[in-house]
């Protein structure tokens, strides 16, 4: 029997509307291939009380890649941000946080025709507690006759500081007074000290410029050589390089640097001196080193408009500074972020310039610190600041004190100068 002719109809009318159901539906998305899922990692590598550096390595993933970083804030709510990936690995940099807070971070992909969506698992992250700006301080003068002043300062421990300079003291001797280059902090009183320098059977007195401690056993004192204090006696180290000494930085007492006048740099690695060429005939006035990821050294010279890097190899690259910066000072809190002085703090992060704006820190000409929440600088403005992590506090002031350097370890901090024509030190106590 034929099939009738209403329901041979019906049925082709039933067919065209599935076909064009399933043309029309464009809603759904496209499958992805048979690929893998990305995975996407997260690992803090450095936190300070306001800043996160965290590393975000991919397998995977095709690139580039549009990725969103959610940050989860204590309070409760969130923060997200779209950006755009082109290699696997990348340092990813956060600011604007909150000091002794928790937070966690978030990396999600989304996805793609050709892609599978993917989601790190979550970083926890805790920022660094700010530290004190509640010092109380005591200052001694040093020298009774002539000028007198201190030029660099070590802290060992607080019943064991060095100060070094020249220090003339009235007595009876054949000239009228006796030069001394250093003084000595025990906990309770200074010492004045004369510490030697042997050459061609003669012992000198000469007036030290700078000093580096590693602890009370093992300490260098500059002046156009070296002596060293190696627990027992005072040992003569001639550099053979012809260099006025401006500051010491070493890892030990293989691994030890100094800087000077005309440019000049010089390594020990415990037996001998090598020059390192600077390609400047600026003054190198400051050195920091800190340690890298791969557990090798890098240093920071301040070299007036110059900013001088030496690698775990003692490969030199030469950064240059923003116009109209000058540099006296240079602290390395971590190889993410170069602290540097001379008219004023300038920050040298994530490889480019920052500047403070900040009136009180504008004057600030030598800087030195601990840890990213415990700095202090030396402003033209005759005081002492401090920074905790998150704020500058002025910790200082003192009339007619002219500070040349300074140190901070623990909770002490020490400058060293000179006040009128005496030398002059500072002492500060955390409280």
């Amino acid at each position: 029997m034929g099939i009738s002719k209403k329901l041979f109809i019906s049925s082709i009318v039933f067919f065209l509307f599935l076909l064009c159901t399933a043309s029309c539906n464009t809603t759904e998305p496209p499958t992805p291939p048979d690929e893998p899922i990305p995975v996407l990692k997260l690992e803090l590598e450095d936190v300070s009380c306001t800043e996160a550096w965290i590393t975000l390595t991919t397998t995977d993933l095709i690139l580039p890649a549009e990725l969103t970083l959610k940050q989860y804030n204590p309070t409760g709510d969130s923060l997200s941000q779209v950006f755009i990936l082109n290699t696997q690995d990348s340092l990813l940099y956060i600011d604007s946080l909150l000091p002794n807070q928790n937070y966690s971070f978030q990396v999600f992909s989304l996805a793609q025709a050709n892609q599978h969506p993917a989601s790190s698992i979550k970083l926890p992250v805790t920022t660094m507690d700010t530290t004190s700006h509640n010092f109380t301080f005591q200052s001694w003068t040093f020298g009774t006759i002539g000028s007198s002043t201190l030029y660099d300062v070590a802290i060992i421990d607080e019943n064991n500081i060095w100060a070094v300079g020249e220090i003339m003291i009235a007595d009876t001797s054949q000239n009228g007074y006796t030069t001394y280059n250093a003084v000595h902090w025990d906990g309770t009183e200074w010492e004045l000290k004369r510490i030697p320098y042997y050459y061609n059977g003669q012992t000198f007195y000469n007036g030290i410029r700078a000093i580096f401690a590693f602890n009370e056993n093992d300490i260098w004192f500059g002046t156009g050589n070296m002596t060293h204090w190696n627990g027992t006696q005072f040992l003569s180290i001639y550099l053979g390089i012809g260099m006025y000494i401006n500051k010491i930085w070493g890892s030990s007492s293989n691994d030890l640097y100094v800087v000077g006048n005309s440019g000049k740099i010089a390594h020990y690695n415990g037996t001998s001196w090598q020059l390192i060429e600077s390609g400047t005939n600026a003054n190198i006035v400051d050195i920091s080193g800190i340690q890298n990821d791969a557990g090798k050294y890098i240093k920071y010279c301040a070299a007036d408009n110059l900013l001088l890097k030496i690698d775990g190899d003692n490969n030199l690259t030469s950064i240059a500074v923003e116009q109209g910066m000058f540099l006296n000072s240079v602290w390395a809190a971590s190889n993410r972020l170069v602290y540097t002085a001379g008219n004023g703090i300038v920050l040298y992060r994530n490889k480019s310039w920052q500047t403070f704006y900040a009136p009180e820190i504008n004057t600030i000409y030598r800087i030195k610190g601990q840890s990213y929440n415990d700095i202090v600088g030396l402003s033209a403005n005759l005081s002492i600041f401090h920074f905790n992590g998150y704020s500058w506090n002025t910790i200082q002031t003192g009339l007619n004190n002219i500070y040349l350097k300074l140190q901070i370890k623990n909770n002490i901090i020490a400058t060293v100068g000179w006040q009128n024509d005496r030398a002059l030190i500072t002492l500060l106590f955390r409280n």
